[in-house]
C-alpha cells in the first residue's frame, strides 16, 4: 500500500490525462461564450437573442455531451476498439468547432452541437478506461483518476481565464471575434488527436480491443476469460445497480452545481447588457474581474486539489475501515454545494441595496469545487475497480448522464427563480439538497452492500 501511492505512473497515463487538457479547453471556452455570445447584440458579433435562450442552448450544448457517452461506451464494449473511438471523438469535435466558427444562425450552432456530442461520446468515457487500464493494482486508481481530473481543469483553467477573454475584453491587447475562437477550439481538439495517435505505443495493449475482450492486467486471465462469456450474475447486477444509484444521486449534485453559475453571471455578475444586474463588486483596485474567472476559480480549485484529495483516499484507504464510500462521498458533495447557495443568499442579504464583495462570489466557487472534487474524479475509479468487464464501457458511458439531466432540469429551473425573490428561491432550494445529501449519508450503510457483494 505504502509503494502504491509512490510508483511512478506510467507514460500512458499522461497520454490519456493531456488527451483530457486539450478537450476540456476547448469545451469549457465554449461552455462559457456559448450563452453570451448567443445574447450579444448582433453588431457586436453576437447573435443577439436573450440570456434565457442563451442559457438553454447553452445547457443543451452541455446535456448533449453527457448522453452520448454511455453509446459510444457500448460501441467500444462490444464493436469497435477504444484506440479508434477516442481519436475519432477528438476530430469530430473539432470538425464541431469548426462548424461554429462558420456559424451566423442557429442553424450551424445546431450542426455544431450534434458534432460534438458524437465526438464527446466517442471519446469521454473510453479514454478514461483505458486510463484505467494501465494500471495493475485496484488501489492505484482512486489516486490516478484524481490526478487526471487535475489534467481536466488545467484545460478549464486556461479556456475560461485566457481563451475565453479574447472576445470579451481582449488578451495582452489581442482582441479577438467569437467565431475566430471557436476556430482556435477546433484546433486544439486536431492537435489532440495527434498527439493521442502518435503516442500509442505509449499505452501497451489497453484499448486495443473492446472493453468485453480487453482484460484487466489486476483480473487473473484464467478467471476473466471464463467471466467473458458467461451470464451477468446476481452479484454483477447488485454493482450495476450500485453504479446507477451513485449517478442518479449525482444528477441533484450537478443541477444546482451548473445552477450556480448564472446567478453568478447575471445576478452577481458584470456586464453591458441589461441582463446583468451587477449585484456584486468585481473591481480588485482599478482592474475589473472579467466574470469568466468564476469558472477558472472552479479550475484552479480542483487543479490544486487533485494531488492533494489523491493523497487523502490513498491515506484513507490504509485505515482499517477503509475508505469513506462513495455513497458518502456523493452525499458530502451534495451538501457542501448547497452551502454555497447559503452563501449566495448571505451574499445578498448583507448586499442590502448595494454590491457585496467579490470575496463572497469567490467562496461559492471553492465550496461548489470542493464538492466537486470528493466525489466528481472518482466516478470513473468506482466504476473500473467494481463494473463486471463485459460492461465497463458502457457504464463509464453511464456516469455522465447524470449531467444530460441535470442540464435538462436547470434552465426551467432557473426561470422559475427569477420569478421569485431571490433570496427565498435560493434558499429553499439549498435547504433541499442539504436535507437530500444528508438522508443519502444516513442511507449510505445499506447502499454500500450493493458494492460489496
Amino acid at each position: 500500500m505504502e509503494q502504491t501511492a509512490k510508483r511512478k505512473k506510467p507514460f500512458g497515463f499522461y497520454v490519456c490525462a493531456l488527451g483530457f487538457t486539450f478537450e476540456r479547453l476547448a469545451f469549457y471556452t465554449m461552455k462559457y461564450l456559448l450563452a453570451i455570445w448567443i445574447a450579444t447584440e448582433a453588431m457586436q458579433g453576437g447573435l443577439g437573442l436573450t440570456d434565457s435562450e442563451g442559457t438553454f442552448i447553452s445547457a443543451v450544448f452541455v446535456a448533449g455531451t453527457y448522453i452520448t457517452p454511455i453509446v459510444g461506451g457500448w460501441i467500444a464494449d462490444y464493436w469497435l476498439s477504444p484506440r479508434i473511438c477516442v481519436p475519432a471523438g477528438m476530430i469530430l469535435m473539432g470538425l464541431g468547432y469548426v462548424c461554429a466558427w462558420q456559424a451566423d444562425s442557429l442553424t450551424m450552432v445546431w450542426v455544431m452541437i450534434i458534432l460534438v456530442a458524437i465526438g464527446t461520446g466517442l471519446f469521454k468515457g473510453n479514454l478514461s478506461g483505458i486510463n484505467g487500464l494501465l494500471f495493475h493494482d485496484q488501489e492505484e486508481l482512486n489516486n490516478a483518476f484524481s490526478i487526471q481530473y487535475s489534467f481536466v481543469n488545467i484545460g478549464s483553467f486556461i479556456g475560461t481565464t485566457f481563451i475565453a477573454m479574447l472576445p470579451i475584453s481582449g488578451l495582452f491587447g489581442l482582441k479577438l471575434p467569437f467565431n475566430t475562437v471557436f476556430l482556435i477550439c477546433g484546433i486544439f481538439l486536431f492537435i489532440d488527436a495527434i498527439w493521442f495517435i502518435a503516442n500509442q505505443r505509449a499505452l501497451g495493449e489497453a484499448g486495443k480491443k473492446p472493453f468485453k475482450h480487453d482484460q484487466r492486467e489486476f483480473v487473473d486471465k484464467a478467471k476473466a476469460e471464463k467471466a467473458e462469456s458467461a451470464p451477468l450474475t446476481k452479484s454483477d447486477w447488485k454493482r450495476i445497480i450500485a453504479v446507477i444509484l451513485v449517478t442518479l444521486f449525482s444528477v441533484v449534485f450537478w443541477m444546482v452545481w451548473y445552477l450556480a453559475y448564472y446567478p453568478a453571471y447575471f445576478y452577481f455578475g458584470w456586464g453591458d447588457g441589461a441582463s446583468y444586474l451587477n449585484h456584486a463588486n468585481w473591481m480588485i483596485g482599478s482592474f475589473q474581474v472579467p466574470t469568466s474567472w468564476f469558472d477558472s476559480m472552479n479550475a484552479i480549485t480542483c487543479i490544486i486539489l487533485g494531488p492533494v484529495f489523491a493523497v487523502v483516499w490513498d491515506k484513507m484507504a490504509k485505515r482499517p475501515k477503509g475508505d469513506m464510500s462513495m455513497f458518502k462521498k456523493t452525499a458530502l458533495g451534495m451538501i457542501l454545494v448547497g452551502v454555497a447557495f447559503v452563501v449566495m443568499v448571505l451574499a445578498d442579504i448583507i448586499r442590502g441595496d448595494g454590491q457585496c464583495s467579490l470575496v463572497w462570489i469567490a467562496m461559492v466557487a471553492v465550496l461548489m469545487s470542493v464538492g466537486e472534487m470528493i466525489f466528481s474524479p472518482l466516478g470513473n475509479s468506482f466504476i473500473t475497480k467494481i463494473a463486471p468487464a463485459k460492461a465497463m464501457g458502457i457504464l463509464l458511458g453511464f456516469w455522465p448522464i447524470a449531467v444530460f439531466f441535470a442540464q435538462m432540469i436547470y434552465p426551467p429551473l432557473y426561470d422559475f427563480l427569477k420569478t421569485v425573490p431571490f433570496q427565498m428561491g435560493y434558499g429553499v432550494l439549498a435547504a433541499v439538497v442539504i436535507v437530500l445529501g444528508v438522508i443519502l449519508w444516513a442511507c449510505s450503510g445499506k447502499l454500500d452492500k450493493l458494492e460489496q457483494e
